[in-house]
């Protein structure tokens, strides 16, 4: 691929780079085409287990390329690129496996956004935020109008939508936009350890329990309930629970095989 790079460990882990570190990882016209073939690939594959999003160089990913013609220009429908963003936020949302975004410097915009997508939020200490659309003549875009406000409540959205300001990643862990926020040196490392504990967990388990507390935003008590009961009664039929009751038993460490 000509924008990204993506590494595969034997654990089940996957960490996509955004490699555009020039223009802080912007994304152009190619990279949404290669984000949306990554997200698909890894939502189909077994082996797959867990997704790393990050960025290369000092940046995360500082929105979308206005400087691309192939993006913005005057010979691209608009209608048309905002539909291929739509797919890649769609896609990313659809991924069935933990996804974790590691935040390594600016994430701006729809790079921001990219990592509200995601499950879990690790920044360093010098990671940035901003819904910066604004200050671009923009509105919010890449499913930022959806996750936001879920995250801090919809006045504290609007206050970060409307100004556009630069925010620091320990006001981000404040808001509850960042989950965690390390030093620098120790980023790599802490994300590794979450991510391979995500990569040694029961799949189907995972899975359904991502599933119920997306859907859980939207549905009443009850279904949330009748949801949790569908869920669980597939995992009791799996392979998996029965290997997690017999290694609890016999004090071993369980394997997981997604069954």
């Amino acid at each position: 691929m000509e924008t990204v790079d993506l590494e595969r460990s034997d654990s089940g882990v996957v960490t996509l780079t955004l490699n555009r570190p020039a223009r802080k990882n912007a994304i152009d016209s190619v990279m949404w085409t290669e984000l949306l073939t990554v997200f698909r690939e890894v939502a189909r594959r077994d082996e797959d287990r867990v997704l790393v999003v990050t960025g290369a160089g000092d940046g995360f990913c500082s929105g979308a390329d206005l400087g691309d013609d192939d993006n913005v220009g005057p010979q691209r429908h608009h209608l048309r690129s905002m539909h291929e963003v739509n797919d890649v936020a769609l896609a990313l949302r659809q991924i069935p496996k933990p996804v974790i975004a590691k935040v390594n410097g600016v994430a701006a915009g729809a790079g921001l956004n990219l990592a509200l997508g995601c499950d879990l939020i690790v920044a360093s200490e010098k990671a940035r935020f901003s819904e910066i659309f604004a200050r671009r003549g923009l509105s919010i875009d890449f499913g930022g109008s959806w996750l936001l406000p879920r995250l801090v409540g919809l006045h504290k959205a609007k206050e970060l939508a409307l100004l556009a300001e630069v925010i620091d990643s320990r006001e981000a862990e404040r808001l509850g936009i960042v989950n965690r926020v390390v030093p620098e040196e120790k980023l790599d490392a802490f994300v590794d350890d979450w991510a391979e504990r995500l990569a040694a967990g029961p799949p189907l388990a995972l899975t359904m329990t991502k599933r119920l507390l997306d859907a859980g935003l939207l549905s009443s008590f009850e279904d949330a309930l009748q949801a949790e009961g569908l869920a669980q009664t597939v995992n009791f039929g799996s392979h998996d629970t029965r290997e997690a009751i017999a290694s609890f038993l016999q004090k071993r460490t369980p394997r997981f095989h997604g069954r």
